[in-house]
């Protein structure tokens, strides 16, 4: 049985490796008390996490089943979605930029990766590693970078899409998780910037974050061709707490006159509610 190492300083705070009492061999990684990510080492295609499974959902429809995909993860955390994908389109090469080395020390040490996984972790900030990748190298993009619980300015705007885009082989998909809360000013603002880089943009979230009622994550999902949007609506529609896919004119109006985001005014992602993280 694993044994976690206790509270462990890493780059980005305190990390700390907790036991899920509901599901055997599963641990979520959390820093200065806010959840990171979440493994089951015996079933690593399980997601606990709501939106991650809405990603795993995106990577699902990236490509014929089984098939493997060339995929960039910014963000790397407990490295949930490279084990899910490892497993669930074996052969995959997988690229994740993480800048907190001593926290996928931690990960590597604590949490095993499966077995033949194609996982290459490199210590770098997203934006800065992103830019070294060759042009029209990957099918897709994942982008789940928090300093904290917040989002970095500079990975929420039109040049950080931009350089995504360049990234990606056409058709490819570029998928982000976007943190916020009432009034939605930060998602808006997202949903702008992305459209103003790629030819089609939806969100996918719980209901009651789209109206407002509380403090969620988005996923946002952005291509140059068609996205697979009633696949999407069937598979966030069946899930344990169920999503809703918003694109065309529903999108329309939730960005309502919302602009793109540049660098010259980013701002990260709002600061979670107090307790908002509490289980």
């Amino acid at each position: 049985m694993l044994v976690p190492p206790g509270p462990t300083p890493v780059a980005g705070g305190i990390a700390e490796l907790l036991a899920d009492a509901d599901r055997d061999a599963s641990w979520m990684l959390l820093v200065d008390g806010t959840p990171q990510s979440h493994v089951d080492l015996d079933d690593p295609a399980h997601l606990e996490f709501e939106y991650v499974r809405r990603m795993g959902h995106v990577l699902d429809l990236a490509a014929p089943p089984g098939a493997p995909i060339d995929v960039v993860h910014l963000g790397g955390g407990a490295l949930t979605l490279p084990r899910y994908l490892a497993v669930t389109r074996p052969g995959s090469r997988q690229r994740v930029m993480e800048i907190d080395e001593p926290l996928t020390e931690l990960v590597r040490a604590h949490l095993p990766l499966p077995r033949q996984a194609r996982i290459r972790v490199r210590a770098a900030d997203a934006r800065a590693g992103l830019s070294t990748l060759p042009t029209a190298s990957a099918d897709v993009v994942l982008s789940d970078v928090f300093a904290g619980a917040r989002t970095p300015a500079h990975l929420t705007s039109v040049e950080y899409a931009t350089e995504a885009q360049r990234v990606l082989r056409p058709g490819g998909v570029f998928a982000a998780n976007v943190a916020d809360g009432p009034p939605l000013r930060f998602a808006r603002a997202q949903a702008a910037t992305l459209r103003a880089v790629f030819g089609h943009v939806c969100l996918l979230a719980e209901p009651g974050t789209f109206r407002g009622r509380r403090f969620g994550n988005l996923v946002a999902v952005a291509s140059d061709a068609d996205l697979p949007l009633a696949a999407l609506t069937r598979r966030c529609a069946g899930d344990p707490m169920p999503s809703r896919v918003v694109d065309g004119a529903d999108l329309d109006r939730f960005v309502g006159d919302a602009p793109p985001v540049h660098d010259a005014y980013a701002v990260a992602s709002p600061e979670p509610p107090d307790g908002v993280f509490t289980r």
